[in-house]
């Protein structure tokens, strides 16, 4: 790997986290598995994914609780540590994963963690099966929750939480991107059940809405879709949206170039993206401080490059 021709941006980028830093190596310079592989094990030892996973409790939990308190809670921490790349087969998360599985009420497939919903949800189906498919954890129930969110796939190709409990028909954005990202890394992992055709569907309900918009009236949705705060949390955006086609290894299509679009207006004149404010909540600490972001640099800069050289991907994590 010939470091001599590094841009500035990419020297900034690498002064970074761990878990910025092994992305980079890997998704803008291309270099050796065994460096990548090196760089991303430190995850677990030093900086932010080590902070939190200290705060893991004996009992496999963070901050007391399943899916709340947000942003603290073990649903959605270890949605942060998957993000950041904490390796597949780490310990703590298999624990996590555990616990989550345990104590969610199933549903003859389909899952919920809120105590006081009593009908299964899409959105926490989907968040349990990318955590375990991502993480390595198994469970007999993962193929059913899997068929459950096949089953509950919408005529328009999303899926929405609120589908069950208002009978809504129409695909949540929100609900929609957390399922995609599920169904990809369960096939990504070599599951059973197929679900290539239900991913197909599921982009082509993007696609009918350029990513963010109308698909009657051609308006953006809503404005906090053009926003990209890291972590996402259960929250759809542009920048999201773009990283599941990447991923995919989707062909580009033109019916993305209005998100493509945004993304490139979002970046400063000094060739960086800024920090957006995060969504409200508690969290463990603070990622990156207002001005210059070099996670929203990076996953912008990978989704150009996918963009611009239609280089095929491989799945997040892998």
């Amino acid at each position: 790997m010939d470091t001599r021709n590094r841009s500035p941006i990419v020297e900034w980028l690498l002064e970074g986290d761990p878990s910025v830093r092994w992305q980079v190596l890997r998704d803008l310079e291309h270099g050796p598995d065994a460096a990548v592989r090196s760089e991303r094990e430190k995850i677990a030892t030093s900086g932010w994914g080590a902070r939190l996973l200290a705060e893991q409790g004996a009992d496999g939990r963070w901050a007391g609780g399943l899916y709340s308190p947000k942003w603290t809670s073990t649903t959605y921490t270890l949605l942060l540590l998957l993000w950041l790349g904490l390796p597949r087969g780490n310990e703590q998360a298999l624990a996590g994963c555990r616990v989550l599985w345990d104590g969610a009420t199933f549903f003859g497939g389909g899952l919920t963690l809120a105590k006081t919903v009593k009908v299964p949800e899409a959105c926490i189906t989907g968040m349990l099966v990318l955590l375990a498919a991502s993480f390595g954890y198994h469970d007999d129930r993962i193929e059913p929750a899997v068929e459950w969110l096949l089953d509950n796939q919408l005529a328009d190709g999303g899926w929405n939480c609120a589908a069950i409990r208002t009978g809504s028909t129409h695909g949540s954005f929100h609900t929609s991107i957390t399922v995609l990202e599920a169904l990809h890394a369960y096939a990504s992992a070599g599951g059973a059940v197929p679900v290539r055709s239900s991913l197909r569907d599921g982009r082509d309900f993007f696609l009918n809405h350029s990513l963010f918009r109308s698909h009657r009236s051609g308006k953006v949705v809503d404005t906090a879709f053009t926003r990209f705060p890291f972590p996402p949390q259960w929250h759809f955006d542009v920048l999201r949206g773009l990283e599941h086609f990447r991923l995919s290894g989707a062909d580009r299509d033109a019916r993305l170039d209005d998100a493509i679009h945004v993304l490139r207006n979002a970046r400063g004149p000094d060739g960086r993206w800024p920090r957006h404010q995060p969504y409200p909540g508690r969290y463990w600490f603070t990622l990156e401080q207002p001005g210059q972001s070099r996670l929203a640099t990076l996953r912008a800069l990978r989704v150009l490059d996918w963009w611009k050289t239609d280089i095929r991907a491989g799945s997040f994590g892998s």
